[in-house]
C-alpha cells in the first residue's frame, strides 16, 4: 500500500484542517510552528505599549529557536479578556494567553498543566503564594506573569503639620494619626470602597484583621469572627468617627483616591506601585510602609497577580513550554516588571530586581511584601461573582444604617451557593 502521507508535515496538516476550526495553529515546514499568542496591553499610550516587548521576546525566542515562530496579538486590558473568550467559544483558542483569569479555563480541562508544559526548574522558580494561587485541586494551571502588592501610603508633609512623628503599625495608632491629620488634611484616611476595586481595599483590611475572603482549606469564610470585628471596627472608628473625608467610602473609587493623594490632600491610604510615580510627578513627599495591623502582629499582605495559560486546543505543549521557559528566564521577566514596575513572580526574578535596584529602590518595600503576600482566591470559578458581589456591596457595611454583621453574611451565602471548587 502507499502511505496515507508523503510526510509528517502533510499529517500534521490534514490533521489540523479536520481538527474544530485552526486551534492547533499552523505548520510551515516539517518541524516548524506557529504559535499564537496573545496578551495585555500594560501601557498607557502607544509609545510604552507591552506589544514591544512581546514582539522582542518573540524575535529573540525564535533566534534561538529556528522551529518555532510566535505570532503575537495584544489587546487592551478592557478588552483582552473578551477577546480570548470569543475565540475559545469560536474553536480558535491561542497557544498561550496572558490575561486575568485562568480558573473556567481549567475547570473546562482547556488548559495544559504545568507539569505538561515548563522544564522542572522553571516550575519550582515560581514564588509559593503566586504558585499555590495559580492550582486547582493541587494541580498548577495558572502560570503568574507579573504581580504586586499593596502598602499604606502616608504624606509626608501632612504628617509633619499635624505633629505624626511615625507611621502606624498598629489599628489605633492608625486611628490617632488621623484624627490628628483631621485639621491638615481634607481626608485623613482615603477608604475607597466604590465599585471600581472594593475588593481590594476589603481584602486589605480583612487580612490586617487576621481573617481573608477564604480559611486555609480554600472555603469562603467571608462571615468570620474576624472578618465581621474588621470591618466593625473600620466603620465605627473611621468612618462613624468623622476620618475618611468628606466623600462616602461607599462611593468612593480607587483612582478617584490616587488622584486626590497626588494633589496632596489624602493623609493616608493603600496602594500599589502605580502610585508612586502619580505622587512623585506631583511633587508629593510619600513613605510606604506594610498595611497597619489590629495588634501590630504580622499578618500577610494583598499580593495580586496577573496569569499566563496553555491551551490544549493547540496542540503543541513541548513548543509552548520552550517559550515559557525561555520567557520566565530572569532577565526576561526583569525586562517586563521594570518597564512598568511591576514585581517578579519568579524566584530568579525576585533576586536578580533586588541586585538591579539596590536598598533604596521605591519598589524594594513591596518586593519584600511579595513572598509572604496573600492572593484573591482566583482558583475559584466563582470567584468572579463573588468579587462583583463585594464590589456592589461590601460598601453598604460602613454606611450609617449599616451592618457588617449583616453584610458579610449575605456575601457570604451567595459566595458558598454559587461555590463549584
Amino acid at each position: 500500500m502507499k502511505p496515507r502521507y508523503r510526510n509528517l508535515a502533510a499529517a500534521a496538516a490534514a490533521l489540523c484542517m479536520t481538527a474544530t476550526l485552526t486551534g492547533c495553529g499552523s505548520l510551515t515546514g516539517s518541524n516548524e510552528v506557529t504559535l499564537r499568542l496573545v496578551a495585555a496591553d500594560y501601557g498607557d499610550n502607544p509609545s510604552n505599549s507591552s506589544k514591544k516587548y512581546w514582539e522582542e521576546l518573540a524575535a529573540a525566542f525564535t533566534a534561538a529557536n529556528p522551529g518555532i515562530k510566535v505570532e503575537v496579538s495584544v489587546y487592551s486590558w478592557e478588552e483582552v479578556d473578551a477577546k480570548v473568550a470569543e475565540m475559545d467559544k469560536a474553536g480558535k483558542a491561542p497557544d498561550i494567553a496572558q490575561i486575568g483569569a485562568y480558573a473556567d479555563y481549567a475547570a473546562a480541562d482547556k488548559l495544559y498543566s504545568t507539569d505538561q508544559l515548563l522544564s522542572v526548574t522553571t516550575e519550582a522558580d515560581f514564588l509559593e503564594p503566586l504558585a499555590e494561587a495559580g492550582k486547582i485541586r493541587r494541580i498548577q494551571y495558572g502560570m503568574p506573569f507579573v504581580s504586586s502588592t499593596r502598602l499604606l501610603f502616608y504624606n509626608k508633609q501632612l504628617f509633619d503639620k499635624a505633629g505624626v512623628t511615625a507611621a502606624p503599625t498598629t489599628w489605633a495608632e492608625l486611628e490617632a494619626a488621623a484624627k490628628k491629620l483631621k485639621g491638615t488634611a481634607k481626608t485623613p484616611f482615603a477608604l475607597p470602597l466604590g465599585r471600581e476595586e472594593a475588593q481590594a481595599e476589603t481584602m486589605m483590611w480583612l487580612l490586617s484583621g487576621g481573617g481573608g475572603y477564604v480559611d486555609s482549606d480554600e472555603t469562603y469564610s467571608i462571615d468570620s469572627a474576624e472578618n465581621t470585628k474588621t470591618l466593625t471596627w473600620v466603620k465605627e472608628h473611621l468612618v462613624d468617627a468623622g476620618l475618611t473625608g468628606a466623600t462616602a467610602p461607599w462611593t468612593l473609587n480607587r483612582q478617584d483616591a490616587f488622584d486626590a493623594f497626588a494633589r496632596g490632600e489624602v493623609g493616608m491610604l493603600n496602594g500599589h506601585p502605580t502610585l508612586m510615580k502619580q505622587a512623585a510627578a506631583k511633587g508629593v513627599k510619600f513613605g510606604m510602609v506594610p498595611m497597619p495591623t489590629q495588634d501590630g502582629r504580622e499578618q500577610p499582605t494583598m499580593g495580586v497577580a496577573d496569569w499566563v495559560m496553555a491551551f490544549k486546543s493547540g496542540g503543541h505543549p513541548e513548543a509552548s513550554g520552550k517559550f515559557l521557559d525561555f520567557m520566565y528566564e530572569a532577565k526576561n521577566v526583569t525586562a517586563f516588571t521594570s518597564t512598568y514596575d511591576l514585581l517578579p513572580v519568579t524566584t530568579s526574578g525576585y533576586r536578580a530586581m533586588q541586585s538591579a535596584k539596590g536598598g533604596g529602590s521605591d519598589l524594594r518595600t513591596f518586593l519584600n511584601a511579595l513572598p509572604g503576600s496573600r492572593l484573591y482566591p482566583v482558583g475559584k470559578k466563582s470567584w468572579a461573582q463573588v468579587s462583583e458581589d463585594i464590589k456592589q456591596n461590601i460598601g453598604k457595611a460602613v454606611q450609617p444604617t449599616g451592618n457588617p454583621d449583616t453584610t458579610l453574611d449575605s456575601i457570604a451565602q451567595t459566595a458558598r451557593r454559587n461555590d463549584t471548587r
